[in-house]
């Protein structure tokens, strides 16, 4: 079996899937990447395992119902987009496999079957995966925002991605709620820029240690007051410990100047046969 490469997925705003009528063309690029990250993949995965930033505990946490619900953690949004539903189904046993992976690797690691599906998790998924048949699993980022551990987690999935299971970080590489627009163009260009940079880097050592770092970065935290969005890339990042990085996913001028992008470490199972 093929070693599936890990995605961090910039997901975009809100529940934009669901809003094309009043926002046409605004997310067509993104779009177009996450359908891309399918055909990356193909055939489909036996599960998903998704580290959503909008998923928070004290330890790390692993969604593991049968049938999860939804969580509309979103406001402001048109009446519709809180009906959306996304069926997949979940799957106990592999929820409990992560969490042993985790607590084989000397992390404290609990598992939650009453949690829903949050839009970090179904806005990308309902795009790439549509049919929603694919099983999927959450699993929250930490607390305390711990890059080395997010990193060491994410090293203890390693081997999930020689089982069939598709590793996708989702989070956002600018989030800063409170400076969009052009007023974004500066700090998320330079940040933007940085982390490029640095998910370039050769030598997995050095990367880990400069995202270990990242506040040091330029506009660092101009682009994430908060790390919530930022951190599940460590975890993508992690599995796919000494592989390349690809931006596949990349706007300059996102909503008026953000810049924004995703990335994919590892090389594509798929090739351009089908």
């Amino acid at each position: 079996m093929a070693v599936l490469p890990t995605y961090f997925v910039s997901h975009g705003g809100g529940p934009w899937p669901a809003m094309k009528n009043e926002m046409p063309g605004v997310y067509d690029r993104l779009e177009a990447s996450l359908r891309e990250m399918r055909r990356e993949v193909y055939p489909d995965p036996k599960a998903i395992l998704v580290v959503t930033g909008h998923w928070e505990e004290d330890v790390f946490t692993v969604q593991s119902s049968v049938a999860p619900g939804m969580i509309y953690d979103y406001s402001g949004f048109p009446e519709h987009t809180y009906r959306i539903q996304y069926p997949a189904p979940g799957s106990p046993e592999f929820a409990e496999h992560v969490r042993g992976l985790l607590q084989a690797s000397g992390f404290v690691a609990h598992s939650d079957d009453s949690r829903g599906f949050d839009h970090g998790t179904f806005v990308p998924l309902m795009v790439a995966y549509p049919e929603a048949k694919v099983p999927v699993v959450q699993l929250s980022i930490r607390h305390d925002y711990d890059p080395a551990a997010h990193i060491a987690a994410g090293r203890a999935f390693a081997s999930l991605r020689n089982e069939g299971v598709l590793i996708v970080a989702s989070g956002l590489s600018y989030h800063n709620l409170r400076q969009f627009g052009p007023a974004a163009r500066m700090p998320s260009h330079e940040f933007d820029a940085w982390l490029d940079e640095t998910l370039r880097i050769s030598d997995p050592d050095e990367r880990a240690k400069r995202l270990e770092q990242w506040a040091d970065a330029p506009s660092a935290r101009r682009a994430h007051p908060r790390e919530d969005h930022l951190i599940p890339l460590m975890v993508a990042l992690g599995a796919a410990w000494s592989e390349p990085a690809e931006r596949v996913y990349h706007e300059d001028d996102f909503f008026g100047g953000i810049a924004v992008s995703s990335y994919r470490f590892g090389k594509p199972k798929a090739t351009d046969e089908h």
